[in-house]
């Protein structure tokens, strides 16, 4: 249950409050949360620009009085790590030769591992650095002495943690990080993964959202987690205001920001996922030709090797892991996510239809989740392109298990909204196709097999064909990424296969919070709307087996379990590769507390579910085993727009063998 083991790293930004030019109080104060940083399991915490005497002493960092104190400062810094785990990045003023530098000394176990100088010095506006200090640049040796120990001194120092893999650590200082090509660019492509920043940077009016963009800006180029963490309350307030801000992003996500402007110490704490970045690295190709340009400067990185020894730790992820990673949880960013996939949608079916010629679609309408957003995006598509909505012939075509409500829900959806609705009974023809396969049902006994399953699901699909073939149409395909990723689909002749497909990608959680936006959103006919919350308070059901004696529908997810942790499951093992320990581990923490976590507004509190950790195992054996047995029906899928970062066509994203078996995948989620 260690992070530790799952590829995270935790990482904290320190905002101490500050005592001026008193380097013996600061020593005091940044032990403190050193300490709390070890209690709390990090592996990396870091301080601000000059933290051990202050950013704002001005002239005051050129006497030999406060410097002397900033040596015995960091002497004591540096002995009371010796027991601790993190890595500690504290920024101070260090004397080399005839100059001073503004440097942030990495300390661990009680040794420094390295020592980064400043590269670029801003004297600009409040800042006047180059009248203090030399850059990195102008540094004519590349290892010094710091409290009797000889270390590397240069900003081409990068720290690798022998036994965390993925771990490497860059640091640079404030301004290094605002300039065009900061040095942590260089040492990104060198492989550093965890980019430190420790920054003055006094508060003016709109900079925090500035940093924000330059934080989370960087950490998406360089494919890293970048940590910045800037002075706080004690820095003078003679001419200049401080907010002590702090960031931690990954890859261009912010996942933890400090309170501004406190008055009280903080420790900002989050978990970074080392596996991700190692992932995203080594699929970015692009990423690996810029290596390539560069590679003489990406060699020339200095590294330096430490055992961290990994913390113990069993407590919860510091970092958001969301139950549904296909749908947004806040309400402005799902807004912008369903309006944006449903426009994707609709624009490929237009230019599907454009290309063609053709401007008549069939397809079925069951009055299930699928069909019905297949039916909402034709109709957007439609009345974008001026086409009458009689254009669109939707068919319900009742089978064996076909419920009264089901096939009442698609002649009100048909109707109300102004489509061409027909009603089509395909159980005459299935009993001819049962008969003729002597089948036990054509004489009357009660076996729902899989041919008796697929015989309906075969015929529909074949009207389809025929009808459009008749009517001068193409068929609009509705099954949707999950049933895809699982299988749960008749392949060839069945709902595997259309003319087009609009929700091949498009995962199961995802089509339910659309219809529920669309409801919210979409200026549709009470019974419409009715009609669409029924839709979503059924059971997921293919309604191709007849009602037991108990009175139970069948069931889609009481056969292949729920879709909500497939979707997970989905989404991690495509999106990153994950290892399935990892997946099970990333769903305990999603899914075993309903009460841990933000849940959408639009989902009611009978919707929000928890999970054990066997039933997550359970399920994700399941999901393994039919992701890669089912392949051979991906190979084959149809055309249809890709819609979000995970997807399945053989033409796009998921080129995979149909007969790789699912051993390796299984035996590391269950080692012998």
């Amino acid at each position: 249950m260690s992070l530790y083991s799952h590829g995270f790293a935790r990482l904290a930004a320190a905002v101490p409050q500050v005592a001026l030019a008193d380097p013996r109080q600061n020593a005091s104060r940044t032990i403190e949360l050193i300490q709390r940083a070890h209690r709390d399991a990090v592996a990396v915490v870091a301080f601000p620009e000059l933290g051990l005497c202050g950013y704002s002493v001005d002239d005051l960092i050129q006497q030999d009085a406060l410097l002397d104190e900033v040596d015995a400062a960091l002497k004591s810094v540096i002995d009371a790590t010796a027991e601790l785990t993190p890595v500690v990045a504290v920024g101070a003023p260090l004397r080399v030769d005839d100059g001073l530098y503004n440097c942030a000394v990495l300390i661990h176990g009680g040794r420094v591992l390295g020592v980064a100088p400043k590269s670029y010095l801003p004297n600009y506006r409040e800042f006047y650095e180059q009248r203090y200090f030399a850059a990195a640049r102008d540094a004519v040796r590349d290892t010094i002495v710091v409290a009797g120990q000889h270390v590397p001194f240069g900003a081409d120092l990068i720290f690798e943690a022998d036994d965390l893999p993925g771990l490497r650590i860059h640091a640079e200082v404030c301004e290094d990080s605002w300039v065009a090509v900061p040095p942590s660019t260089w040492a990104s492509l060198a492989g550093a993964t965890v980019l430190l920043n420790l920054s003055g940077s006094p508060v003016t009016v709109g900079k925090q959202n500035y940093r924000r963009s330059l934080v989370t800006g960087q950490s998406a180029r360089c494919i890293a987690a970048q940590l910045y963490v800037s002075a706080g309350f004690g820095e003078s307030t003679t001419d200049l205001a401080w907010d002590g801000d702090a960031l931690i992003a990954e890859n261009g996500t912010l996942l933890a920001r400090s309170e501004a402007f406190s008055m009280e110490p903080q420790l900002l704490v989050a978990d970074v996922d080392l596996d991700r970045l190692r992932q995203e690295r080594s699929r970015m190709m692009s990423l690996r030709d810029q290596v390539g340009d560069f590679a003489d400067r990406a060699r020339a990185m200095r590294r330096v090797g430490f055992a961290l020894g990994t913390p113990d730790q069993t407590d919860d992820l510091r970092r958001d892991i969301a139950r549904f990673p296909f749908v947004p949880t806040g309400a402005a960013d799902r807004d912008d996510r369903c309006r944006e996939v449903l426009a994707i949608q609709s624009q490929g079916l237009v230019q599907r239809l454009r290309s063609t010629g053709i401007d008549k679609i069939v397809l079925g309408v069951s009055g299930g989740l699928d069909s019905t957003l297949a039916l909402l995006v034709a109709i957007q598509a439609f009345d974008a392109m001026g086409l009458p909505r009689t254009n669109i012939h939707a068919y319900t075509m009742p089978g064996f298990a076909t419920g009264g409500a089901t096939l009442a829900r698609s002649h009100v959806l048909m109707d109300s909204l102004g489509v061409t609705g027909n009603e089509l009974d395909i159980r005459p023809s299935c009993l001819q196709m049962l008969a003729d396969l002597d089948h036990p049902f054509a004489k009357g006994e009660p076996v729902y097999d899989v041919t008796f399953e697929n015989v309906q699901a075969g015929e529909r699909t074949s009207h389809l064909f025929r009808l459009a073939n008749h009517l001068g149409g193409i068929v609009l395909g509705t099954g949707d990424l999950s049933e895809l990723a699982l299988g749960w689909c008749t392949y060839g002749v069945g709902d595997q296969m259309s003319h087009y497909n609009v929700n091949g990608s498009v995962p199961k959680t995802l089509i339910q919070h659309l219809i529920r936006w669309k409801i919210t959103t979409a200026r549709y006919a009470p019974e419409t709307i009715e009609t669409l919350q029924e839709i979503l308070d059924d059971v997921i059901s293919p309604e191709l087996v007849p009602v037991g004696d108990d009175g139970k529908i069948q069931s889609t997810e009481d056969s292949v379990g729920p879709y909500e942790l497939h979707d997970f499951f989905l989404y991690y093992l495509t999106r990153y590769g994950y290892r399935p320990s990892k997946i099970a581990y990333l769903a305990q923490q999603a899914w075993g507390d309903r009460s841990r976590g933000a849940w959408s507004e639009m989902m009611s509190d009978d919707d929000r579910n928890q999970y054990d950790d066997a039933t997550i195992d359970q399920w994700l054996t399941v999901f393994l085993k039919r992701f890669m047995s089912q392949q051979f029906k991906r190979t084959a899928m149809p055309n249809g727009p890709k819609i979000g970062s995970a997807a399945l066509s053989p033409r796009g994203d998921w080129r995979s063998p149909s007969d790789a078996p699912s051993g390796a995948w299984l035996r590391e989620l269950h080692p012998e």
